[in-house]
């Protein structure tokens, strides 16, 4: 399958960014302005939702976010069945990765895939929290046929999006970005289904650092100006020096809070305290290492004691090979005790005591 050219995508904005008014900016100040939800609202909100409840989802057949969403790997039939696992144990969220180049190669068909997607996750109960962009993993990629999964390698095929520098800082490149962004916020931007927006998974990861900062400001930006019905976030992942700059457009950007927390729980409690100052709704949009002592036996009771949302890493194993750890080595055995993950492909529980318990805090065994 061969790539659209470049200039191509830079005409098809002409006609995309029309569907919301502001264009867009590069200073980091201009995306902190009056579209950012008042705190009331943000807890009003946050107050009319069930306890968000559920995981970041790819399906067992795809290895990453272009295989996912790309027409010739779209997957019903296995969504419809994992979203069903989900929905059993009472999940009502899944977090979920787009593609700025699969929606480049034809924008039409791509909502019409996220739509049937909706349609799909709304029959068990589930809505959709919507991922733009991720600096994590590969940042070579392409269309087409994706790479099979390295044996016992985390997450071997997972791209980045937009991916790497020439992407990432080329400001030539942003207004392809933009219109991807605005185009399909706006098309469902009212959408009942779709639970939030996460504009950015952990900026400047990779080693991006503040390279990063700029498109999170335009992302964050450009979401706003379509006034969704839905909060915009980004979450907090990384609380070093190094990412003060990036932590602080994210707060001020968001209106809930969201962040990552692979730790035990006690550091999860210290972490929920420390957020709690914004007096903003808390998300935990990922967590559950099993190796890192993040489970859901003393985790997940810790968020909901703290009306925390829990959005746990991994549904099925499968192709992103995340049963495996961080760091994992080709040809690793399956391990004993998984990193990710709570179903095998055929829907067994990885641990049925796990499913209990997850099953209890959401109810769905009363």
């Amino acid at each position: 399958m061969k790539k659209l050219p470049f200039f191509f995508l830079l005409g098809l904005t002409v006609i995309l960014l029309s569907s919301c008014s502001d264009q867009g900016n590069t200073k980091m100040e201009k995306s902190m302005n009056m579209d950012v939800w008042p705190v009331d609202i943000a807890q009003d909100w946050y107050n009319d939702q069930p306890w968000i409840v559920g995981c970041n989802f790819t399906p067992s057949s795809a290895i990453n976010q272009i295989e996912f969403w790309q027409e010739s790997t779209f997957d019903p039939e296995t969504i419809d069945r994992e979203a069903g696992y989900a929905g059993g144990i009472g999940f009502n969220t899944f977090r979920v990765y787009l593609h700025y180049l699969v929606w480049a190669q034809n924008p039409e068909k791509m909502k019409q895939r996220m739509n049937q997607f909706l349609d799909i996750t709304s029959k068990h109960g589930i809505r959709v929290m919507f991922v733009l962009f991720d600096d994590c993993w590969n940042s070579d990629f392409t269309l087409g046929k994706q790479p099979d999964p390295r044996p016992g390698v985390h997450n071997s095929g997972w791209v980045q999006c937009p991916g790497g520098d020439n992407k990432i800082t080329d400001m030539a490149f942003r207004p392809v970005l933009e219109a991807y962004t605005k185009d399909v916020i706006q098309s469902i931007k009212d959408d009942k289904r779709v639970l939030m927006w996460d504009i950015y998974n952990e900026p400047g990861n990779s080693g991006y650092k503040n390279k990063s900062l700029s498109l999170l400001s335009d992302a964050f930006g450009w979401a706003h100006s379509c006034h969704p019905s839905q909060p915009v976030t980004a979450a907090l992942w990384n609380f070093s020096t190094d990412f003060t700059q990036l932590d602080s457009c994210q707060v001020v950007n968001s209106d809930i809070i969201t962040f990552h927390n692979y730790s035990p729980a006690k550091n999860m409690v210290t972490m929920i305290k420390d957020l709690q100052k914004y007096s903003r709704p808390l998300v935990c949009s990922e967590y559950m290492a099993r190796t890192n002592g993040s489970t859901f036996r003393d985790n997940l009771p810790v968020l909901k004691k703290y009306n925390v949302g829990a959005i746990n890493w991994g549904l099925v194993s499968g192709k992103t090979n995340t049963i495996f750890p961080w760091g994992s080595k080709e040809g690793t055995t399956e391990p004993d005790l998984w990193f990710h993950d709570i179903f095998r492909v055929d829907g067994k529980p990885y641990d049925t005591s796990e499913t209990r318990l997850i099953k209890k805090l959401t109810g769905k065994n009363i």
